[in-house]
């Protein structure tokens, strides 16, 4: 069965950081480029961070030199580090083969408020 597990998130203040985690069941995760959404409410569903099989990542502007996408093979499992949070961060956070798509996972929760 095909699966993706989110975990990591929380409340944070403004300026904080916290590390997300996606493990992945039922695929070679390794052949796959993976990458990290996010959906605020009333907001459409974006993509945050991207990462190649061979590890070359892309960014959405807006967190750009602020959040760290990383893949541990091994694990089944991709990163996303999240520094220097903004309150505009808030979302709930899912992970996703880049394609084809798996069935989005529950996701997890990022709230940023002081």
């Amino acid at each position: 069965q095909v699966q993706l597990v989110e975990s990591g998130g929380g409340l944070v203040q403004p300026g904080g950081s916290l590390r997300l985690s996606c493990a992945a069941s039922g695929i070679i995760f390794s052949r796959y480029a993976m990458g990290w959404y996010r959906q605020a409410p009333g907001k459409q569903r974006e993509m945050v961070a991207t990462i190649t099989s061979g590890g070359i990542t892309n960014y959405a502007d807006s967190v750009k030199g602020r959040f760290t996408i990383s893949r541990d093979n091994a694990k089944n499992t991709v990163y996303l580090q999240m520094n220097s949070l903004k309150v505009e961060d808030t979302a709930v956070y899912y992970c996703n083969r880049i394609s084809p798509r798996i069935s989005w996972g529950q996701g997890t929760q990022v709230t940023v408020s002081s």
